[in-house]
């Protein structure tokens, strides 16, 4: 390993430790040496036992404890409290339930009356704000209560419910007042002047009545609320600092509240089960003096993200010596944040406080994000090959001048179906000029009902000599491998090279002389020229598909030759006769018989050529539903080859294929896998929308922290996509857009071709929409309808979200975008299609207008 790799790793792996520093500065607030005036209490039906050991918790930092109830439980505060030497402000709780407020008015008067430690009641708690009781039902519940104690009463409510009945101050002996900030949306550094304000504000309005904190502090976790923030060191800020600010101006107060309590997550949302000095586990959650940290434990996660890492890195710059320093730098730091997020987000897990809603989802989100981590990682390997490679080392090129010695004979195998006569016409005459000294054309019809579609070519081929024979079969199995094997059993004996050409290219004369040398290697199994087209110019939405496929040819192609991992696909290939009858022929049980083909060859040790240069050129789809039913065939076939061949790709010995050539098929089948899991995301982004609108109790929008890598590895992407084509593809700006749009619109397709090939064996049929006759804008919808729909849920769920949620909450906002990024796949669908329809359909050029040059981009 060269030194300058160490020097790449230990730079990031400091970058790493200074981004963690950066983010967790500790903030300063005033130290806390008092003792706290008062603390509100609460818990779910708890045992005497659990009441005893929260209030021996507090008093060593309180004096006082306030109640929500009577009932339930908590009615041994006042007897528990005693003997700790806590004072009381007992509750009772009033709500719609006349019999309950009945309950709980005789029991604050029970404990007031039998424990001399409870100094004030009170009776409600924001029971208007609720709307459970009208002003006068409360103040008739005050006065019962009031005419059977001797201590003060009061109710309890936020400040501004005060102001709006003025009225309930006259039934109280003191004013009892709820401020928190992060409710009102107050950024950390305004709080406590905002609380100040407010409790002036109040005592302003209420001269001659005492005025009581009921409530006040700041939640530690939970979603953010315009600017308020919830953080452990907001938290321990505005309360040391709010604490300090009480005692300086003799203010009586009850921190808001002793303990977390996750069970108000139902009712308060995710930041309900955060407001707690201690934690859960009773554990105080910020220090009382010293600096506040948001993470405290950040040095060793930091730590362990770098550890996470270290492995990965050094593995790399070792493996990938001839990269380029700035491609070091920049795997090297896609490795570190990966491992930093998942550090993160792991840790961020281990503080939540799960129910069956959050547990839901994380099981649905972190398999996601592993996902999208993997596949960043995935496509960060293929940037950094294909922009900063020093040099190609499996870089093969054409054969070029004389050869003297005899090249082997090459049988090329036609399959055609229904096919246009004409068209097949221009493949065989190009054919029939091939530079070549040895080889036959075979061409196989299968199951072409219309003779008028058949017979022409068969005629055609007795026109053009004993080199072309023409064989039609009725009822053949087997879909196009079937044909390809009929081929075999034809194919001369002495033929030692296999072709094989869709019967819509046109081929140069120096194909196989180009390439048929380099079977003079015994391992080479077969060679493999790109595809290209020949129809595209001058029709938007053909460029846009063809600009499309040449991406693969010239990036992702270029990239496995290097691991001897190519895709063979199934024309402009030529297969070793021998090499093909050793590993067992075509697959008739796959739809993609090539590629299969191709990975059965691999395991049986030959090795592949890919000469990136282009030999022939075929006919793009007419529509975007051809398009997309070509794509739709494509990874169907890769999800029958995965569900056939997994077990070689799982690392271990014994394995037939190179762990590089393992790990490029699995990572060219990873992208259709995040598809397949981006259309469950966006169903599901749809029907959580419905939870959060129809039951916000339940349901909550999900972490932000899941959210931004959603949107980051989805920009990731693009940049990608543009990055690899300006570097490999050799076409303009617009082209590079277009062939980006193009990609795009398949997502819902591809996705949904991975899942139904997961799902099952046999290929579905799928009916091709016929709208010709009806306006553009109809057929472009027929060819898109389900993204369209998609599409238009995703924008009525977002556009809910925002005019519910989105003027208060920041959380709100990012959950409407991510649902406007994920409905751009679906967006760009319909649009592909609009631009087919509306730029019309256009036949191929004949043969003799087709100029045939290499397409730019080529090595």
């Amino acid at each position: 390993m060269r030194v300058s790799g160490v020097i790449v790793v230990l730079l990031v792996i400091l970058a790493n430790l200074a981004v963690w520093a950066g983010l967790n500065r500790p903030k300063t607030a005033l130290p806390w040496q008092d003792q706290i005036k008062g603390l509100a209490y609460d818990r779910k039906d708890p045992t005497p036992e659990q009441v005893d050991a929260d209030l021996a918790v507090m008093a060593d930092r309180a004096d006082a404890v306030r109640t929500y109830n009577s009932t339930d439980g908590m009615q041994v505060v006042p007897v528990l409290a005693a003997k700790y030497g806590m004072n009381v402000m007992a509750g009772a709780w009033i709500d719609g339930r006349r019999d309950h407020n009945k309950d709980e008015v005789a029991g604050v008067i029970r404990e007031a009356r039998d424990n001399s430690n409870v100094k004030r009641i009170l009776v409600g708690n924001e029971a208007l704000l609720r709307g459970d009781v009208t002003p006068d039902e409360l103040m008739s519940y005050i006065r019962q209560v009031r005419t059977q104690v001797k201590l003060p009463v009061s109710t309890a409510e936020p400040w501004h419910v005060w102001l709006t009945y003025p009225e309930l101050g006259k039934e109280v002996d003191f004013i009892a007042i709820h401020i928190l900030p992060y409710w009102e949306g107050i950024p950390e550094d305004q709080a406590l002047q905002y609380v100040m304000d407010r409790y002036q504000q109040v005592k302003d309005a209420f001269p001659t009545k005492p005025v009581v904190l009921t409530e006040v502090g700041w939640p530690s976790e939970g979603r953010i609320r315009r600017d308020a923030v919830p953080s452990l060191a907001n938290q321990g800020v505005f309360l040391r600092d709010f604490m300090n600010a009480a005692n300086t101006r003799g203010l009586d107060y009850y921190v808001m509240e002793a303990i977390d309590q996750p069970w108000k997550r139902n009712i308060e949302g995710s930041v309900g089960g955060y407001w707690g000095i201690w934690d859960a586990s009773r554990n105080l959650k910020f220090p009382l003096e010293g600096p506040v940290l948001s993470v405290r434990d950040w040095p060793k996660l930091a730590a362990a993200a770098s550890l996470l890492a270290l492995l990965p890195m050094l593995w790399f710059v070792w493996r990938w010596r001839d990269l380029k320093q700035a491609g070091q730098f920049f795997f090297t730091g896609l490795i570190q944040i990966s491992a930093s997020t998942l550090i993160w987000v792991l840790y961020n897990g281990s503080q939540q406080y799960l129910t069956t809603g959050t547990l839901l989802m994380w099981s649905f989100l972190l398999p996601l994000l592993t996902l999208l981590l993997i596949m960043l990682l995935a496509e960060g390997i293929e940037v950094a090959e294909v922009v900063w490679s020093r040099r190609f080392n499996r870089r093969f090129l054409p054969f070029v001048g004389d050869l003297t010695r005899p090249l082997p004979k090459v049988s090329l195998h036609l399959p055609t179906y229904n096919e246009p006569p004409q068209m097949v016409k221009q493949t065989l005459d190009a054919l029939a000029r091939l530079d070549y000294a040895d080889f036959e054309v075979l061409v196989i019809d299968n199951n072409t009902k219309d003779p008028a579609l058949w017979r022409p070519v068969a005629e055609y081929c007795e026109q053009l000599g004993p080199r072309f024979r023409f064989f039609h079969v009725d009822n053949m199995k087997g879909f196009k491998a079937g044909a390809l094997n009929f081929a075999l059993v034809h194919t001369a004996p002495d033929a030692e090279v296999i072709g094989v050409i869709d019967s819509d290219y046109v081929v140069t004369p120096d194909w196989l002389k180009s390439l048929t040398p380099y079977f003079d290697r015994p391992e080479v199994g077969f060679v493999q020229a790109p595809q290209d087209h020949r129809d595209w110019q001058g029709n938007a939405f053909k460029e846009m598909i063809n600009w499309e496929y040449a991406g693969f040819f010239n990036i992702g192609m270029v990239q496995r030759n290097e691991a001897d991992a190519i895709v063979q696909h199934g024309t402009m290939t030529l297969i070793r006769k021998a090499a093909l009858e050793r590993v067992g022929n075509w697959a008739e049980w796959c739809i993609c018989e090539d590629a299969e083909l191709g990975l059965r060859l691999f395991e049986g040790g030959y090795q592949s050529v890919y000469v990136n240069k282009r030999f022939g050129y075929g006919l793009t789809p007419d529509s975007f539903a051809g398009y997309k039913g070509q794509r739709f065939r494509w990874v169907y076939g890769a999800a029958q080859i995965m569900k056939r061949h997994w077990r070689e790709m799982l690392p271990g010995r014994g394995r037939k294929l190179t762990p590089a050539q393992r790990y490029h098929f699995v990572a060219g089948w990873m992208p259709w896998f995040a598809d397949a899991v981006g259309v469950v995301f966006s169903l599901a982004s749809v029907a959580w929308t419905i939870g959060v609108l129809a039951m916000p109790r339940y349901f909550d929008f999900p972490l932000t922290l899941f959210l931004v890598p959603t949107l980051g590895v989805f920009a990731v992407k693009v940049l990608q996509f543009l990055w690899l084509y300006k570097a490999r593809v050799d076409c303009t700006l617009r082209q590079r857009l277009g062939a980006g749009i193009a990609g795009l619109a398949l997502t819902f397709t591809v996705g949904k071709a991975m899942l139904v090939g997961l799902c099952t064996s046999k290929i579905p049929f799928f009916r091709t929409p016929k709208c010709e006759n009806q306006p553009a804008l109809v057929q472009a919808v027929a060819m898109a309808l389900e993204e369209c729909l998609l599409a238009v849920l995703l924008w009525l769920a977002g556009v809910s979200i925002w005019n519910v949620y989105g003027a208060d909450d920041p959380e709100a906002r990012l959950w409407t975008i991510v649902m406007l990024a994920q409905s751009l796949p679906y967006i760009a669908a319909v649009a592909t299609a609009t631009i087919n329809v509306v730029g019309g359909m256009k036949v191929a050029k004949p043969v003799s207008a087709v100029t045939l040059q290499p397409a730019p981009g080529g090595d």
